[in-house]
């Protein structure tokens, strides 16, 4: 029998949580860089011509280039944190030492970040 099974099965079924929650966050901002690509392309085939880039980056707009990448690299960065919080969870679990409560700063940063990022996101569509 495991020693405290329950607290490292609960310790894993929250990493498992944010590193699905990190993928989602990548394959949004994949799909948000190959949408902005496709109506870039698209906005070129209208017009019936073939668009220079410096056209096409003008189209695009100052968040155009970058919000998909930044969705991907936060994802990854999700990611990363997730696997450090979940081994330094696990070697507090398997000490026998009682250890105190850490406060949760670095999930509200990376919440507020994905607050951020969603709601900038939301009025660039909506005013762009």
């Amino acid at each position: 029998m495991i020693t405290g099974y329950s607290d490292h099965a609960a310790n894993e079924r929250t990493y498992l949580a944010w590193v699905r929650t990190g993928i989602a966050v990548i394959a949004f901002g994949f799909v948000i860089e190959k949408f902005n690509l496709f109506m870039l392309t698209v906005t070129g085939a209208a017009l019936g011509q073939a668009l220079p880039p410096a056209q096409l980056a003008h189209l695009s707009g100052q968040f155009g280039r970058y919000d998909g990448l930044v969705l991907v690299l936060g994802g990854a960065a999700l990611v990363v944190l997730a696997t450090a919080r979940f081994v330094r969870t696990t070697r507090l679990l398997d000490d026998p030492q009682a250890h105190q409560a850490k406060t949760g700063r670095l999930e509200l940063i990376l919440c507020g970040w994905l607050v951020v990022v969603v709601a900038s996101y939301s009025l660039y569509l909506a005013f762009a």
